[in-house]
């Protein structure tokens, strides 16, 4: 099974139940979407502090509350970027602490042991604790056309959204990096964060300069070849640009990404080609981006021989990616600076 057609998948089959891009179960995507637009109106959510709240979502439903929510609840990863926006939140779920108690890569620089972890993996998310924290609005991200809510398990779905906190989806589905980041920050604002202070000015003025140096990089450098991959145990899985909002901004950027055949045949796109570490090699590249989120076996941790003999890991061509980026224009920036970086340094080897 070295290099099977791939079937259009969702991000939640891909992604979960550990593994580097999801072993085991992989869910069809269902439903059409509407549209790589997300709902552009939506950033018209009330900033106001007292008085009626509303923010259309990328579902194009509305959530309303009487007042701007206080006691938020959110995917571990939006709220480490609500954070960064100065906006509190009081429960996550999702991958928040490691094994040994320590942040995990997408909290951010949130603080762990301030809020409420309401679940830490796949699948656990602890509705008693939830209804505890009277929550006045629930957020997570949607990595499908479908609308499902990221990491809010499907068999308890009724019953989390029956304790009656609204809820808000932030589509990171096939569309580029800056239209979630835009999402993200017209939601921070709705819910009372000041986006127009130095520190965020700053933040989005760094982001705008490190994609002008990648677009510089990549046009300087066009031949050099980037892999994206995933490993564990058994497969090695890799990405084409299609639907990753952080590759297909890269792509539009001019990066030479590697687009696996597998990857584009797929019926309406697929998020991955899996290969057997013995066929790890049929791409060939100068620099692999690899995934760093702890579901993923690192780098430094893989012993197949076929990963050593690869040129870019022979050169040392090998850098960090988030496959599920913290959307707040702080947190991008190193993305684009460290990719620009691998670029404008590496060696053709491929």
């Amino acid at each position: 099974m070295s290099q099977p057609r791939i079937p259009r998948l969702s991000r939640r089959g891909i992604l979960a139940a550990g593994g580097a891009i999801g072993l085991g179960a992989a869910l069809a995507a269902c439903g059409d979407g509407d549209g790589k637009d997300g709902g552009s109106d939506s950033g018209k959510g009330s900033a106001a502090k007292s008085g009626p709240w509303s923010f259309k979502d990328d579902r194009g439903q509305t959530a309303k509350a009487d007042k701007v929510p206080s006691n938020i609840v959110a995917f571990v990863g939006v709220a480490a970027a609500l954070y960064d926006y100065g906006v509190p939140v009081k429960g996550v779920f999702g991958p928040t602490t490691t094994k040994d108690g320590k942040a995990d890569v997408q909290a951010g620089d949130m603080d762990v042991t301030k809020v409420t972890v309401l679940g830490n993996e796949w699948g656990q998310f602890n509705i008693e604790k939830y209804a505890s924290l009277a929550p006045d609005l629930l957020i997570s991200t949607m990595f499908d056309s479908a609308g499902t809510l990221w990491y809010v398990p499907e068999e308890s779905k009724k019953k989390i959204l029956a304790v009656g906190a609204p809820s808000v989806g932030v589509s990171v589905y096939d569309r580029q990096l800056t239209q979630p980041l835009e999402r993200m920050l017209a939601l921070a604002k709705s819910l009372g964060a000041d986006v127009d202070t130095e520190k965020v000015k700053q933040a989005k003025k760094r982001f705008e300069d490190a994609a002008a140096r990648l677009r510089a990089a990549a046009k300087a450098k066009p031949d050099i070849k980037v892999l994206v991959g995933s490993a564990s145990q058994d497969l090695f899985y890799v990405s084409g640009s299609n639907l990753s909002i952080d590759l297909e901004y890269f792509k539009a950027l001019g990066v030479n990404l590697v687009e696996p055949p597998e990857q584009a045949k797929a019926k309406g796109g697929g998020w991955y080609e899996s290969l057997s570490w013995e066929n790890v090699d049929k791409y060939a590249a100068d620099i692999i981006m690899m995934d760093n989120r702890t579901s993923a076996i690192q780098p430094a941790a893989i012993t197949q021989a076929t990963w050593k003999k690869l040129p870019a890991v022979k050169a040392n061509q090998v850098i960090a990616r988030n496959p599920e980026p913290i959307l707040s224009y702080d947190k991008c920036v190193p993305l684009l600076e460290d990719l620009a970086k691998a670029i404008e340094t590496a060696k053709k080897v491929s």
